[in-house]
């Protein structure tokens, strides 16, 4: 067994990813502020790796800690930028079950990122796969008070040099301060969110 080294989980490493993007694909320049997405990861050790485990509640346990430390490096990411877009997902080493990475995307978990970027009304999306070191994982957002909006679907496509290894998993969450460029698409704006039950 790994030593812990946060609440009762052994981090291997944290990563911070940030992009910027002042025009879209045909060369058009923003309409408005670019489009700024961040994303926070950690590797973290899978003490049920190799092994089938039926009551996976260690890993839930103490998972809020692990949320609200997202929540602190979002916020410094930011720097003050409003958060309109969310998504989380998961990356699971080879000798773990997929299950495993589920556990570390439930509600425990996401509160405190909602919390930490003034709420969020809608559910958010996930995804997650098993891979290896450098697999590209596509993580997906939408708007986080209003899943209708479709100005705000969007991905951010990511990966890591060195992880996750086999008894790792990268618990991902991804934010983005608006929709995409020039979204034409119609549909219900931003703008015309009534914010009553996450989806208009």
């Amino acid at each position: 067994m790994k030593k812990a080294n946060f609440e009762q989980y052994h981090i291997r490493k944290w990563y911070s990813f940030v992009e910027e993007t002042l025009a879209n694909e045909s060369g058009v320049l923003a309409d408005g502020e670019p489009v700024y997405k961040y994303a926070v990861a950690v590797a973290i050790h899978n003490p049920f790796a190799g092994q089938f485990q039926q009551d996976l509640n260690a890993l839930i346990e103490k998972s809020p800690e692990l949320g609200r430390e997202f929540g602190r490096r979002i916020q410094a990411l930011a720097q003050g930028r409003a958060i309109e877009s969310y998504g989380k997902a998961i990356l699971v080493g080879m000798n773990s079950e997929y299950e495993h990475g589920n556990a570390f995307l439930t509600n425990p978990a996401a509160n405190p990122v909602r919390e930490a970027i003034g709420g969020g009304k809608s559910w958010v999306p996930s995804t997650g796969k098993r891979g290896v070191a450098g697999t590209i994982i596509d993580v997906p957002l939408a708007h986080k008070d209003a899943l209708y909006v479709r100005s705000h679907y969007d991905t951010f496509s990511l990966s890591f040099n060195d992880a996750p290894n086999n008894d790792e998993i990268i618990v991902i969450w991804a934010f983005a301060t608006r929709g995409r460029l020039h979204a034409r698409l119609g549909g219900l704006k931003a703008s015309e969110i009534k914010g009553e039950d996450g989806l208009n």
